[in-house]
């Protein structure tokens, strides 16, 4: 069984929330956080929290909590290539890296392995979730031996956003299923955490 790192991305600044972090928000009486862990943690090997700030306010995760390499709340790109430097550092032995929002509370249970699967079939760098045509590039699995072009795209050319950084790659969208509903649909306001409420409610969690 191939080592997989993971990474869950929470360092954006939730403005759109009104601040703070959007990852430590209730739903169904658990964080969405720890919710994202439960997931995630059975599918990899090492798990990382990228958080900016004081990393106390995350002690009860148990996570290693590592700020971007790149400072300036660069996006999530920024975690990626943090993602990947740190696993590079510190457990050389990986060479994928699983990323995951910070505000999605329904990650499939099968994701990590169902992209796995395609790096098998294919020769590629980069697995992105897709889901009702539409592609979720923060939901992937990376190269970790991307990470020296990334940095340098990062720093040198000032890209920020993820499709315009991974379309020099080898890119694969694997498709996931949107029944019972779309297990990408993430967080951004506080409707939308109304909505995962009423999912929640109703026992809809995807691929269980």
């Amino acid at each position: 069984m191939e080592l997989i790192g993971g990474i869950i991305l929470a360092g954006g600044q939730s403005t759109r929330m009104g601040g703070g972090d959007k990852c430590l928000k209730m739903l169904g009486g658990k964080t969405l956080i720890s919710r994202i862990i439960e997931r995630v943690s059975p599918q990899i090997s090492t798990l990382i929290l990228n958080a900016n700030g004081n990393p106390s306010r995350f002690l009860d995760y148990n996570l290693p909590v590592v700020p971007d390499v790149i400072g300036d709340y660069a996006g999530p790109l920024a975690g990626i290539l943090t993602g990947m430097e740190w696993m590079r550092k510190y457990r050389p032995e990986i060479r994928w890296l699983a990323s995951f929002p910070g505000d999605a509370p329904f990650i499939p249970l099968d994701f990590v392995i169902k992209c796995l699967k395609a790096t098998k079939r294919m020769d590629v760098e980069i697995i992105c979730a897709k889901s009702a045509g539409r592609a979720h590039p923060v939901c992937a699995l990376w190269s970790v031996k991307l990470a020296d072009g990334l940095r340098s795209a990062m720093k040198n050319d000032q890209i920020r956003k993820i499709d315009k950084w991974s379309s020099n790659y080898s890119v694969y969208h694997e498709e996931f299923s949107v029944k019972p509903i779309d297990p990408f649909f993430n967080i951004n306001s506080e409707q939308d955490l109304l909505v995962a409420e009423s999912l929640d409610k109703e026992g809809i969690n995807p691929s269980e």
